[in-house]
């Protein structure tokens, strides 16, 4: 947000917060939260990059459309590991897996 936004906002009387304070999350939450998020991420791109669709996806994972759509959006009933096992499907390797999960470190504990 800009900084002259948050300033009017502020003036106004409206508190301006991170959804990690708003949700009182723990540096650990807040953490898993950001991998997850980039996971979801990447699968998308990675799904879009070799120009599958949810379904055909779906068919190489052996689940369902809407499962994918849960997966790209980073749904709370969406597993890690399903999130990881798929990306391998999809032919990335641990190197890069390791990248994604060590991008900006902004909320994760050190």
């Amino acid at each position: 947000m800009k900084i002259t936004k948050k300033k009017r906002l502020e003036t106004k009387g409206w508190k301006v917060g991170t959804a990690t304070e708003f949700l009182q999350l723990s540096p650990e939450e807040s953490a898993y939260i950001e991998m997850k998020l980039a996971l979801s991420k990447n699968l998308q791109e990675r799904r879009k990059d070799k120009s599958l669709t949810q379904e055909q996806l779906a068919r190489l994972l052996k689940s369902s459309q809407s499962r994918v759509a849960k997966m790209e959006t980073g749904d709370p009933s969406v597993s890690l590991d399903l999130l990881v096992r798929s990306l391998l499907v999809l032919g990335e390797s641990q190197k890069s897996l390791a990248k994604i999960l060590s991008g900006p470190r902004s909320n994760y504990v050190s």
